[in-house]
């Protein structure tokens, strides 16, 4: 759970540069990895 917590972050500061900098695609990116790793967190903690 904490790793996936951090990856999470992680792509979350990453999103927010690549929209600072203009990079939509690389943002888009970023955003479904967020997706990925929420889903992934909701279901550790259903288990």
């Amino acid at each position: 759970m904490n790793t996936f917590s951090a990856q999470y972050e992680t792509a979350k500061n990453n999103s927010i540069e690549f929209m600072k900098n203009g990079q939509i695609s690389a943002y888009f990116e970023a955003l479904l990895e967020m997706n990925k790793y929420k889903r992934l967190m909701l279901a550790v903690i259903a288990n």
